[in-house]
């Protein structure tokens, strides 16, 4: 096998994804590149809101004092 699917037992990996990839033409590869991208952006969106959540609730932690 070659370096991008190293032998590892596993059919998919040694046998499926290399005949898959050999029938998917540049415009394929780059349609599946794309989506990749796009999920991972999804999961960044994703905790952007959680952590942007999390730091609103902790400035509202604590009591006002006024001070005469």
């Amino acid at each position: 096998m070659d370096d991008k699917h190293p032998e590892s037992g596993c059919f998919f990996c040694s046998t499926a994804v290399p005949i898959l990839e050999g029938m998917w033409n540049e415009a394929t590869r780059g349609h599946f590149r794309n989506s990749r991208v796009e999920f991972l952006k999804g999961l960044r969106s994703l905790l952007d809101a959680r952590i942007d959540h999390l730091s609103r609730a902790e400035e509202h932690k604590g009591t006002k004092v006024t001070v005469e």
